[in-house]
């Protein structure tokens, strides 16, 4: 009876790689015994300025060096460096390493670990904090290097593993599937990331994300946490754009990107409704700067751009980090959907960006009033507004009641500029050019939201476009 028992035990343990197969589970343990030898950890030696730390500033129990230091030495204790984990890929067989910007911003030392234990002092090639990308080069040959996939095979749902040090653990692999792609995260203009639930925790920052060939397809670089570890969320910095931004720190110690000139916005479903698309998609331009790329072109505000250099274009957030990839003075080619004329193509020749645009004022009120059958408060804009928003016309927002107009999108303090593209010129205007909306189809608000322009979809039957 033993003897059988023991024997079912073993069949039952001895199927279970099988019966995981015949799920669909992937097996891992060929692709990191390929490629483990790629990824390296990296250790970063930081000055500190000298500050003690006190109960009101304690310092955190995170395995760094300020938290040793506290632990043996009380809490009064400065330590003068900190040392912090991150990780890493070979790129080439000469010694040039991925990483994230983040990883190794502020060092003092750069210590690179191999998989074999081999140690080397790295030298900071470039960094790039927009991308969150940067590159090491260590003095060595004959390196073991990564294979490059491609990100925009990737699908939804698709199986994919990361290999780091989190916590200092040298060569872990944790897997999960690729949960969504083409997110853009807050101050994020330049990236267009790989969401995953792969769990990544500090010192994974700066490793590759494989696909089941065995092929990089991200660079793990942040997780939506409110501790500070994985609860589920990670992002993953495509390869195509850290390869580029790579390429470009290696030949130039910068990177240099391609700049448009405009303001953008998703297209909701009620645009969608009023431009005649059959779903939303694409980036609306909603406005343009004065003496841009975008300006010395047939690029028009209300336009939408539906592709890109032959690459898709869905929602707003992908155009800022394509653009950004490209190399100023490129002839750049522009699918766009202008309403009520066929698709077109526009070319723009890049400028480069140069730096961000300040913050715009906001619109100040104490306008006279005239209500509007849409449940609006309007009056005509002001000597302030004029100089304020550099505008000569429009209609102004002075309050927003419940209706049609508050499902618009429509808020106080807007300026309306144009209906279905005619110039609003005074608020008795803009009145007169609702009197002739088309029936049976929202009219396009163009508005201007401090200095920002954007466009709103009002159905003129009485309740907001689907």
């Amino acid at each position: 009876m033993t003897s059988f028992r023991f024997s079912a035990l073993l069949l039952l343990l001895l199927s279970a790689p099988l019966a995981a197969a015949q799920r669909g589970l992937p097996d891992f343990s060929r692709l990191v015994s390929l490629n483990g030898t790629t990824v390296v950890n990296i250790s970063v030696t930081r000055e500190l300025k000298p500050a003690g730390f006190s109960a009101e500033n304690p310092a955190p129990e995170d395995g760094s060096a300020r938290d040793f230091t506290r632990r043996n030495f009380g809490e009064g204790a400065a330590p003068t460096e900190e040392n912090s984990l991150g990780s890493g890929f070979i790129i080439s067989s000469d010694g040039y390493i991925i990483t994230c910007a983040h990883v190794i911003e502020n060092a003092r030392e750069i210590l690179v670990r191999l998989n074999d234990r081999r140690e080397f002092s790295a030298h900071l090639v470039g960094s790039d904090r927009r991308s969150d990308i940067a590159l090491l080069k260590i003095e060595s040959t004959g390196l073991p290097t990564i294979v490059i996939g491609d990100a925009n095979k990737l699908q939804v749902g698709e199986w994919v593993l990361a290999i780091g040090s989190p916590f200092g653990f040298d060569s872990s692999a944790t897997a999960g599937i690729v949960s969504a792609k083409g997110r853009t995260l807050p101050n994020e203009n330049y990236v267009s990331f790989i969401q995953t639930d792969v769990p990544i925790n500090p010192g994974n920052s700066g490793g590759p994300l494989f696909n089941l060939k065995g092929e990089v397809v991200g660079v793990n670089s942040q997780i939506y946490s409110g501790t500070g570890s994985f609860t589920g969320v990670s992002f993953a910095i495509p390869i195509d754009a850290a390869m580029t931004i790579g390429s470009q720190l290696k030949s130039e110690g910068r990177v240099r990107r391609g700049w448009l000139g405009v303001s953008l916005q998703d297209v909701s479903r009620a645009l969608a409704s009023a431009y005649g698309l059959n779903t939303p998609r694409g980036a609306l331009v909603a406005d343009i700067l004065p003496k841009s790329p975008a300006a010395k072109s047939d690029l028009r505000a209300g336009d939408i751009v539906v592709e890109y250099e032959g690459k898709v274009v869905n929602h707003s957030s992908d155009l800022p980090a394509l653009v950004g990839l490209s190399m100023p003075g490129t002839h750049a080619r522009f699918r766009v959907f202008r309403r009520d004329q066929a698709l077109q193509t526009v070319v723009v020749t890049l400028g480069e960006l140069k730096e961000e645009f300040p913050a715009r004022p906001t619109v100040k009120k104490d306008r006279p009033e005239r209500q509007s059958r849409f449940g609006l408060s309007l009056g005509d804009i002001t000597g302030q507004q004029r100089r304020e928003l550099d505008i000569d016309h429009g209609a102004s927002v002075n309050d927003v009641e419940e209706g049609r107009a508050r499902d618009t999108g429509l808020r106080q303090g807007d300026v309306i500029l144009e209906v279905d593209g005619k110039r609003v010129t005074d608020a008795d205007g803009f009145r007169r050019l609702l009197a002739h909306m088309r029936p049976g189809r929202p009219a396009v608000l163009r508005v201007r939201r401090g200095m920002a322009t954007l466009f709103l979809a009002l159905d003129s039957a009485g309740r907001p476009a689907p």
